[in-house]
């Protein structure tokens, strides 16, 4: 009878959404944070799925208190843009994505988040420490989760009042416990500043900052009424209960919170405007651009193509698939400057003067170049034909230097962020050394770009590119 108890009480939610431990939570942008767009049940086997692969992880929660504070400490900011999820509590948020127009899917504060990962972790028998509260709240909190889901392994708990001397003596019981989850308990910003601060010390992968969660589960506060909670109306309750201590927090907290909710909104639809308008002007800009260049240029492409057809048989334009803005692969056009019977690049690998950095190759002497393919390298003739990728919509005059598919196979995270820009003819590495620069400084270089992207900037860097063409540094 027993047994059958602890299965029931241990059992997860009913259906297991597809995931896997790396994957991260998809997120929506509220109030400057990447918030988690997701339901309970996915979040509650994520967080599971992270303590079992031994995925290093660091939670927290952003409400209306959270954000107000984030807004005057820029340790807590600064933590809260860097925990691997951070999930979203209350009303407060709720409003404040509807006003920016974003879904954030279920509520997940860590009230209604705690029993049915209790029950997650009681299934798969991955232990749980308790750190926080007053003395004897996390142990009450420990023993009446217990009682809720006897299957649940409590590898420790213990309260939150210690002082700077102790803390590692702390870390030390926590890591001899066991634990693949710990819930810390000091308040905001405080725990999930400490956290952020000591997890490389903590054995447990999964940390997660709980706030005043050990005093209901406790039972040291009540919680409001199911009614309150569904409404959205948590705070008055703990109001009521708690007038001396909360009425900062919610009446003018709460006042201030939404003043600067729409304020943002309004500010980032401003900017959502500008950044429109900027947008068409450099469209106008490449348009008007590629078709007044390929007229002035047409005796040079004409003169070009017959020299390369001359030299050496094969097309006079060479046509590769890149990949573009957001990933988006195209056709793109160049002047061939090489023997089309020339050696592969796998046997051109292992040349002395090799530039392979892993991600990109090129040769400062390959001898698959012609002597017209020199030139047209040289001073960048063989880029030119790209005007009719510029004018056709796929390139841009000015933006990060188009990929291979097999370079951005081996993309990291941080470079995939040159992807987020339409790709360019010229752009700030092409002006500052080219080929020359390393591929670190190019990936730097163009996300800088991509940031402070505005017709301006374009303007400026095109006035810039002929002095870079004629001086050929970095070009071959």
């Amino acid at each position: 009878m027993q047994q059958a108890q602890i299965q029931t009480n241990s059992t997860p939610p009913a259906r297991r959404p597809v995931i896997g431990p790396k994957r991260q939570l998809r997120t929506s942008q509220v109030l400057g944070f990447d918030v988690a767009q997701a339901g309970m049940a996915e979040a509650v086997y994520w967080i599971a799925d992270r303590a079992q692969s031994r995925t290093p992880t660091q939670i927290a929660f952003l409400n209306a208190h959270c954000a107000n504070l984030a807004r005057k400490d820029w340790r807590y900011r600064d933590t809260l843009k860097n925990v691997d999820a951070l999930l979203p509590d209350g009303s407060g948020i709720a409003f404040a994505a509807k006003l920016d127009a974003v879904s954030l899917g279920d509520n997940l504060n860590g009230t209604d988040l705690f029993a049915p990962l209790c029950r997650c972790l009681a299934f798969r028998n991955i232990p749980a420490f308790f750190l926080g509260g007053q003395p004897g709240v996390a142990k009450a909190a420990a023993q009446n989760a217990r009682a809720d889901c006897p299957a649940l392994k409590v590898a420790g708990y213990r309260h939150g009042y210690f002082s700077p001397r102790e803390e590692e003596e702390v870390i030390s019981e926590i890591n001899a416990s066991g634990a693949r989850v710990v819930f810390v308990a000091f308040g905001v910003p405080s725990q999930d500043v400490w956290l952020a601060r000591v997890r490389h010390r903590l054995h447990a992968p999964v940390v997660l900052g709980v706030g005043g969660l050990f005093d209901f589960v406790s039972g040291r506060i009540p919680r409001a009424p199911e009614w309150m909670r569904k409404t959205g109306l948590e705070w008055l309750y703990r109001f009521k209960c708690e007038p001396r201590r909360m009425w900062k927090r919610y009446l003018v907290g709460n006042v201030a919170f939404i003043a600067r909710a729409v304020l943002h909104t309004f500010s980032r639809r401003r900017r959502g405007a500008a950044k429109s308008v900027d947008r068409a002007m450099t469209r106008a800009m490449d348009i008007a651009g590629s078709v007044a260049a390929m007229a002035l240029l047409s005796p040079l492409l004409i003169g070009t193509a017959l020299a390369i057809r001359l030299e050496s048989k094969g097309p006079a334009l060479y046509r590769q698939i890149r990949i573009g803005e957001d990933g988006k692969p195209f056709e793109i056009y160049k002047f061939r400057s090489m023997r089309i019977d020339g050696p592969s690049q796998a046997e051109l690998s292992q040349m002395a003067d090799d530039r392979n950095d892993g991600v990109t190759f090129k040769l400062k002497r390959d001898p698959r170049i012609t002597r017209i393919g020199q030139f047209t390298r040289k001073f960048s003739v063989d880029e030119l034909p790209q005007l009719w990728n510029v004018l056709k919509g796929d390139m841009s005059l000015v933006g990060p230097r188009p990929a291979l598919p097999l370079e951005v196979e081996k993309y990291s995270a941080v470079e995939r962020r040159r992807l987020r820009g339409k790709p360019g003819i010229t752009c700030f590495w092409q002006i500052q050394g080219r080929a020359d620069l390393p591929f670190e400084r190019q990936v730097v270089l163009d996300v800088a770009y991509l940031q402070k992207r505005s017709i301006w900037l374009d303007i400026a860097i095109l006035f810039r590119t002929p002095i870079a063409v004629l001086t050929a540094r970095g070009a071959y």
